[in-house]
Formats: C-alpha cells, sequence, structure tokens
C-alpha cells in the first residue's frame, strides 16, 4: 500500500528540473531583429558567439539589460469544457557581458546569461495539480571566454560554461489529501561553447556556433510532503516529519546556431538564423530518493518518468535600417518549434509550435548605446492526449516580450 500511494503520488507529476525550453532572450537589440546572432557591434555577441568578439570595433565593450515575460496559459477540457487559466508573475530574464580585445590578435570576455527558466502558476486543485500547480525554475551560465583572430577576416572562439540551477515546485498529492514540494538550489553543472566568425568584406558578417548540453546535477534536493502527520508512517517518512531527498541528473539542450548579416546598403541590413536543438536526449527523468518507495521491487526509491522531446528546429529572420545616424528601427519574425507532441504535452512547461514578431528601435550617443524591444508571440493551440499523465483537452496561450538593454563601446 506504501508503494501505490507514493508511486502515484509521484509518477503522475515529477518532471524537469531544467526540462523546460530555451529562453531566447540574451540580447535586447538581437531581440528586436527576431533574436538573430551575427551582430558583433558590442559585447552582447559573446553569448551567441564567443568568436564575435574579435570583431568588436572597440578596445572595451559592456552590455546588459533585462526583459519582461507576461505569459497565459489556458487549458480547457473538451469533454467538460471546464476552462482554466494560469496566473504567472511577470519573468525577468537578464543578461551581462563584457569583453575587451587585449591586443589586435586576442579578446577576452565574460557572459552572464539566464537561458533557461520560467514561473508559471496554475490555481490551487485545478484537473492538473497533481502535474503541477506552481513551477519555478532557474538555469544561470556563467561564460568566460577567448576569441583569437585567425585572419583579418576570421576568428575562432571558445568559452566555458558553469551553470547553477534552482527549482521550487509544487503539486498536489490527492492521495495523501496534501502537497508535494521539491525544492534545490544548489544544482550545478559544466559545458562549454565555441564558434567561428567571419567578415569576409565589408557587406557580411557570418557566425557559427555551437553550444554543448550540459547535465545539471541535483545533489541535495528536499522533497516535503505537506500531509497530515498521521500518514508519515504511509510513506516511510516518519522519522523526518515527512521530509526527504532526492538526486538527479537533468538535462539542458545543447544548440548549433548558423548565422548571417548582410549589409544592402550603409544604413540597411538584413539578418537570418538557423537554430538546431538537441532535445532527443531529454527521453526521460530518473530521480533517486532517499527513502519514499517510488519504484518497483528491484528499486524501490528510483522512479523513471517518460518525457520524449524531440530535436526542434528555429528559423529567424531580421531587419534594421538607421533613420539617422543616431536612430536604428528594427523589426524580425520567427518560427520557433515545440520540442514535443501533442501526446507528450506538459503543463509544467507548456510548449508551443510558435510563429513571434519582433521589433524595437535604437539610440546611439556616441559611446552610449540605448535598445528597446519588443515581441508579441502567436502560438499554435493543441490538442492535449497525454495518456501517461491522463491529461485531456485543449491548450492555448498568449505571449509577450519586451526589453531593455545598454550597451557601452570605448574605443
Amino acid at each position: 500500500m506504501k508503494r501505490i500511494l507514493i508511486t502515484m503520488a509521484l509518477s503522475a507529476g515529477v518532471t524537469a528540473y531544467a526540462g523546460g525550453f530555451r529562453v531566447s532572450l540574451q540580447g535586447v537589440k538581437q531581440l528586436a531583429m527576431a533574436h538573430t546572432s551575427a551582430h558583433a557591434e558590442d559585447a552582447s555577441v559573446a553569448f551567441f558567439n564567443p568568436a564575435g568578439i574579435s570583431f568588436i570595433p572597440a578596445k572595451l565593450s559592456v552590455a546588459a539589460g533585462g526583459f519582461g515575460v507576461s505569459n497565459k496559459i489556458t487549458f480547457q477540457n473538451t469533454s467538460t469544457l471546464q476552462q482554466t487559466e494560469t496566473d504567472s508573475p511577470l519573468g525577468t530574464p537578464v543578461y551581462a557581458a563584457v569583453a575587451y580585445k587585449v591586443f589586435d590578435q586576442l579578446s577576452v570576455g565574460f557572459s552572464f546569461s539566464t537561458p533557461f527558466g520560467s514561473t508559471i502558476e496554475w490555481p490551487t486543485g485545478w484537473e492538473g495539480a497533481e502535474i503541477v500547480e506552481r513551477l519555478e525554475l532557474k538555469g544561470l551560465f556563467f561564460q568566460p571566454m577567448i576569441s583569437v583572430k585567425l585572419a583579418p577576416w576570421a576568428s575562432f572562439g571558445a568559452s566555458y560554461i558553469y551553470a547553477k540551477g534552482k527549482i521550487d515546485w509544487t503539486k498536489r498529492v490527492t492521495q495523501l489529501g496534501g502537497d508535494l514540494n521539491l525544492y534545490d538550489d544548489q544544482a550545478t553543472g559544466n559545458g562549454f561553447g565555441f564558434g567561428f566568425y567571419f567578415q569576409p568584406d565589408s557587406k557580411w558578417d557570418v557566425s557559427v556556433a555551437y553550444r554543448s548540453p550540459v547535465d545539471m546535477k541535483a545533489k541535495e534536493g528536499k522533497a516535503t510532503f505537506n500531509i497530515s502527520p498521521a500518514l508519515y508512517p504511509n510513506i516511510g517518512l516518519a522519522a523526518t516529519g515527512g521530509v526527504d531527498s532526492f538526486k538527479a541528473t537533468l538535462p539542458l539542450v545543447d544548440e548549433i546556431t548558423l548565422g548571417a548579416t548582410y549589409k544592402v546598403t550603409p544604413k540597411w541590413l538584413i539578418s537570418a538564423d538557423f537554430n538546431y536543438h538537441g532535445w532527443a536526449r531529454y527521453n526521460k527523468l530518473t530521480l533517486d530518493f532517499g527513502s519514499a518507495p517510488v519504484g518497483n521491487q528491484a528499486d524501490p526509491t528510483i522512479s523513471v518518468v517518460p518525457k520524449n522531446f524531440k530535436n526542434s528546429r528555429t528559423f529567424r529572420v531580421g531587419t534594421q535600417y538607421m533613420i539617422t545616424d543616431m536612430i536604428a528601427g528594427r523589426l524580425g519574425w520567427y518560427f520557433d518549434e515545440s520540442p514535443y507532441t501533442d501526446e507528450n504535452f506538459i503543463p509544467e512547461t507548456p510548449s508551443f509550435d510558435n510563429y513571434v514578431i519582433t521589433g524595437g528601435i535604437g539610440l546611439k550617443f556616441n559611446k552610449l548605446s540605448v535598445d528597446i524591444s519588443g515581441a508579441y508571440a502567436m502560438p499554435e493551440s493543441r490538442k492535449v492526449n497525454n495518456t501517461y499523465y491522463n491529461l485531456y483537452g485543449q491548450a492555448k496561450a498568449d505571449i509577450f516580450y519586451f526589453g531593455l538593454g545598454l550597451s557601452y563601446n570605448a574605443f
């Protein structure tokens, strides 16, 4: 009986610690042009391709910015027609970067970013409450890097990635008359990135970059059952007051980016990117609990949850026009492919095939630039048919982004 209770409670909703989706918000200027990458104008290029810092037209460059992300997810049960909406707080991803030209052939840099993470909040007791009621997820990347000029028109760069993560996840445990909270703010992982950047002539910028997967290792996770103390013996946690530990290794996606910018005229440029995300490596999640009997007879404390993600692609096109020497106008469009099918839809990290339009302006004041951007997403609604979680219905989303960034180039 003990094993049945815990298995039902956990297998319904134990999902990815950082298995959400790549948050493409690492440059305000870039977002305005569909988050394209082949722009070596300031230190914000550091996240996209470490090789690009060699072509920044300044000895010292600093860039920083932040975003607001407003999103509302709606789920409707097609049998009962009951509709549920999220009440999620405003997301606030940030980034900062610095690049310094040691001498003409060697540049160094550092990038801080939040490429993974979100916060989603569903109403208490909604029909998917055993999967998730609230989830706060953060993945922070710290990337020191170096770039070497191979020729006046080509460079190579590489970076080391240190990642730090946090999860704070609450879900209902109906069978036990309460809820379960999973918390860990000490998960870490390591990875790398490298790339080539080319400026074959005055009209072209070409960027080729790879960012490795990062396995986030949660070694000190805390699982708290907020239930009646009388039930602690039923779940094997009487001695710890309903608190257990868990461990997991959780994958963050790798990414290949191909980007190009073409200067049609001295005032007008067009950019395009292709991104390939290796989500297929996330086919299951294995959690190792300290005491809770969540698995089978052979491995009573281990829970394995299928995920079945697939590799995904993003296509981006953006443009910039210098209205005056001081003012730049920017527009963009991109299509972002969901990494899972309707049969694998999960409300903790809901994903849609997403069409996004972007825009913004840039203001240049000698060495200082101010950039403002916004984006409106038009996700395709999904027919939810997840038999593993027993979740059926239709899901749709409304998403809007806005951002403000600053950059400073000391020549």
